[in-house]
């Protein structure tokens, strides 16, 4: 009995004689922020946990969430991933909505528990465009703004030009903000602003090495949520 019950639901719902439950709509939110941190070879564990613990504090600040509540909305969307070379990137925190300090401080908790997931593997800024490209098209929320913001210590020297990755990124309305660390490459701020940023109101803040990398992420991130170019 119960299996000839099963397969008359099935044949119902094929034939549209029962509607499917309708899906819940995305909750839509201001932003959908997409941060990409750099672990390349020429990123130690010392640097990968400054980096790390950059944007823990920087989350938990509540000049973060003043920001984000500041907008129309007052939410945004937030992932993380992991960037090497041309194929390498891995998911570190996943798409979560952050609109006050409690989820604010969640967001900064599970950067806190992400384990570093890549250790070289060359420096592929056109790499992490691209997949902040897809991450940003399958992103479960609708935002009136999407940005990919990139961190790293190096110019892009594998893969296919940043420049190609960042126009084709603009032309579909990405937004694409940098964090240069000028600890190995002093005139990396250079190649950041000429071959990867772009779009309306894309900027960059540079850190002078990776102990200043949690101040140049907090400023950087007020600056993004706010769309205030610092």
């Amino acid at each position: 009995m119960y299996h000839r019950i099963a397969r008359i639901l099935a044949l119902c719902l094929a034939t549209g004689l029962l509607a499917q439950a309708p899906r819940a709509a995305a909750e839509p939110v201001d932003l959908n922020l997409v941060l990409a941190v750099d672990a390349s070879g020429s990123v130690d564990q010392r640097r990968f946990e400054l980096q790390k613990q950059g944007y823990v504090a920087a989350f938990r600040n509540p000049r973060v969430s003043r920001a984000i509540a500041s907008g129309m909305l007052g939410a945004i969307a937030v992932t993380m991933y992991q960037w090497t070379g041309p194929r390498m990137q891995r998911e570190a925190v996943g798409w979560m909505i952050i609109r006050d300090q409690e989820s604010a401080n969640a967001f900064a908790d599970a950067i806190a528990r992400a384990p570093r997931m890549l250790f070289g593997g060359g420096t592929s800024i056109s790499g992490a465009i691209d997949h902040g490209v897809g991450v940003l098209a399958s992103a479960p929320h609708e935002a009136t703004r999407r940005v990919i913001d990139i961190s790293g210590d190096g110019a892009n020297t594998s893969g296919r030009s940043s420049v190609s990755a960042r126009d084709e990124a603009v032309a579909k309305g990405i937004v694409i903000n940098g964090l240069p660390i000028l600890s190995l490459e002093p005139f990396l701020d250079s190649h950041y602003q000429e071959q990867v940023i772009g779009g309306p109101g894309s900027f960059m803040v540079s850190a002078r090495d990776f102990e200043n990398f949690g101040d140049a992420v907090l400023r950087k991130l007020i600056s993004e949520i706010a769309e205030l170019a610092p």
